[in-house]
């Protein structure tokens, strides 16, 4: 398919929604029921650098970077162009691990398929779109189906099918850890705890690269938690947090 073709189809992208609530657990849930509905179309993006910076290679390895808020880079960037209008002047595109990653791997051209507030299923069913043309995919996912409360081993599930139809695809394919919650904290520490020993399996028995996510953010002096400086709203990560998650990517 020539590249204006996988253009048009990475244009169809589908967008789920969610409200981040108080940094009570419960509270954020409620409104997390209420708000979320339907998904509409949103564009994947190729990553881009700014002027002066090291430019990907002429014959770059294509990585899909699929997930949800953590790869779209929330809370100051989002591929889709709907969403970085209302982030206004605030819009910084280094808030986003695949901007950094692109840096320190110039040979590599990542492609941000991230999605505010997407559960794992709804993650997968944009796999195909996300990862046509690239060689390598990046799976990242899991936080909004413990904040909507579905089932970990669910999400696992999602997850494995997720590298299992990527390996299919003829793809490389990595995983990630889901991040520490400051604002879901203490109520879905467990959870996330729990989520991540699975992943840790689905990496041993697929045989793929796990990257260590939460280690990397995580606050020694409050485990469960990011450290203060790695995240700006207790939710996602702050540059210096994107930053950091970048430094452990290695391409399978």
């Amino acid at each position: 398919m020539t590249r204006a073709g996988r253009a048009s189809n990475l244009r169809r992208v589908r967008r789920g929604c969610h409200r981040w609530a108080a940094p009570a657990l419960a509270a954020l849930l409620s409104v997390l029921a209420a708000g979320c509905g339907g998904a509409d179309d949103g564009p994947a993006e190729e990553v881009r650098l700014g002027e002066g910076e090291p430019p990907a290679a002429a014959r770059a390895t294509v990585v899909a970077a699929l997930g949800d808020s953590i790869t779209a880079g929330s809370p100051l960037y989002d591929p889709d162009p709907t969403v970085q209008g209302s982030i206004g002047a605030s819009l910084d595109r280094r808030s986003q691990y695949a901007y950094w990653a692109q840096r320190r791997i110039p040979r590599a051209r990542f492609r941000n398929c991230g999605v505010f507030g997407e559960r794992t299923d709804q993650i997968a069913a944009r796999l195909e779109e996300c990862a046509e043309g690239a060689e390598v995919l990046i799976v990242q996912g899991g936080i909004n189906d413990i904040a909507q409360m579905r089932r970990v081993r669910g999400a696992a599930r999602n997850l494995r099918g997720m590298v299992a139809r990527g390996r299919e695809l003829g793809m490389r394919v990595a995983l990630v850890e889901v991040l520490p919650w400051n604002n879901g904290y203490p109520g879905a520490a467990r959870r996330i705890r729990r989520l991540n020993t699975l992943i840790a399996d689905i990496g041993r028995s697929e045989n793929v690269p796990l990257f260590p996510w939460y280690e990397a953010l995580d606050d020694p002096a409050s485990s469960g938690r990011m450290k203060a400086g790695w995240t700006d709203d207790g939710n996602h990560p702050s540059v210096a947090g994107y930053r950091r998650l970048a430094e452990v990517i290695e391409l399978p």
